[in-house]
């Protein structure tokens, strides 16, 4: 396990704000990056980066504002399934539980049926957010300003029942959803702010093998969220979680159950200059011991960014034929910058110090999109 994962696991939050050696600031600035807030309606260029430690007091202005916007509008209506026993049919009858409990015979009928309502798993969701948040601001007026708001959900009829990720992940908006979408992108961030804050409790942040997957797995994201806000406007396309395949010209009818599949991260593209960049991120330590030597780059890691790139040379993609490979970690305190040229392929080993200020972190990332060879 690297450096910066030993740090998480210990991820007790100390009276100082750090999980380990990292500032809860910085996590807040990943959880920024990664979260759609960041990609909506040019939120990522107002500056919040700036300064992470008012981070959960801004994003809660945000929220509060998205909500008051909603409630002047009213608050989007969904349907739910009901069961009840009626004097008139409503919906579908309920056959079984009308015969039963004789329900003709006192004139009732018992009925399933769908019915408008304000307690949607969505509404409910952002009312949660307003209380979570409300706890970690340090300005008292944003801090009564969520509660009210919460109180506020709650008097027109939105419970208190908190629906799951899993629930929200099926949560679909339209075409007028618009506003909706920007108030939950909010929500899930208020969340996610709130999450290195809690000690203890039922939180993602209490078992160490959870805390080292949360992390990676928000550094991953985080990258390609920065990337996508902050170089789309200077020309660049970004995408991330693509797949590559492998140049396959013979193979038995068994290999495709067991040939594993290339799986990128972030890949940047920028057709005026002619380059691509493949990235893949890392959460363990970019060095380890060696055989001979007293530090050696992980070979496996070399070799599978070796084959992102040479894998895809010679279909047709000029992009492809000249691409170079980014291998990055996260670090705590170390710096590293390499860069290798191999078959016409540059391959650059970097970190980002997640101890670093907001501001040297954001000049890291971009550095690394610059030549690292002339």
């Amino acid at each position: 396990m690297g450096v910066v994962a030993e740090q998480v696991e210990s991820a007790s939050v100390d009276a100082n704000g750090y999980i380990g050696r990292i500032p809860v600031r910085n996590l807040w600035l990943l959880m920024l990056y990664a979260s759609e807030l960041f990609r909506t309606r040019g939120i990522g260029k107002v500056g919040l980066e700036d300064n992470p430690d008012d981070l959960p007091d801004l994003v809660a202005e945000i929220l509060a504002h998205a909500v008051e916007v909603r409630q002047r509008r009213r608050l989007n209506l969904g349907y739910r399934s009901r069961d009840a026993v009626l004097n008139r049919v409503r919906g579908r009858i309920d056959v079984l539980n009308t015969e039963r409990h004789r329900l003709l015979d006192r004139g009732l009928v018992a009925c399933r049926f769908d019915e408008l309502t304000v307690d949607t798993p969505r509404n409910r969701f952002v009312r949660a957010a307003l209380e979570t948040i409300a706890r970690i601001v340090q300005r008292k007026d944003v801090s009564h300003r969520c509660r009210s708001l919460a109180s506020g959900m709650k008097a027109m009829g939105v419970s208190g029942d908190v629906p799951t990720r899993a629930q929200m992940s099926t949560d679909r908006f339209g075409r007028n959803d618009a506003d909706d979408r920007f108030m939950v992108a909010a929500a899930k961030l208020a969340f996610d702010l709130a999450l290195p804050t809690e000690v203890a409790g039922t939180n993602v942040l209490t078992l160490p093998e959870r805390e080292v997957t949360w992390v990676r797995r928000l550094f991953e994201k985080a990258v390609g969220g920065f990337y996508d806000v902050v170089l789309q406007p200077q020309g660049w396309r970004v995408r991330c979680g693509g797949t590559l395949g492998w140049q396959i010209e013979q193979k038995t009818s068994g290999i495709d159950k067991i040939l594993p599949t290339m799986r990128t991260d972030v890949v940047l593209d920028h057709a005026p200059s002619g380059r691509r960049i493949v990235i893949d991120t890392k959460f363990t330590s970019i060095v380890t011991s060696g055989w001979y030597r007293e530090e050696t780059l992980r070979s496996g890691y070399v070799y599978q960014i070796y084959a992102y790139l040479r894998s895809q040379v010679g279909r047709g993609d000029p992009l492809a034929d000249d691409a170079s490979g980014l291998l990055l970690h996260p670090s705590v305190g170390d710096a590293v910058d390499e860069t290798v040229v191999i078959q016409g392929h540059g391959i650059r080993f970097a970190t980002v110090d997640l101890t670093a200020s907001p501001g040297e972190i954001r000049s890291q990332l971009l550095r690394l999109c610059e030549p690292a060879l002339q």
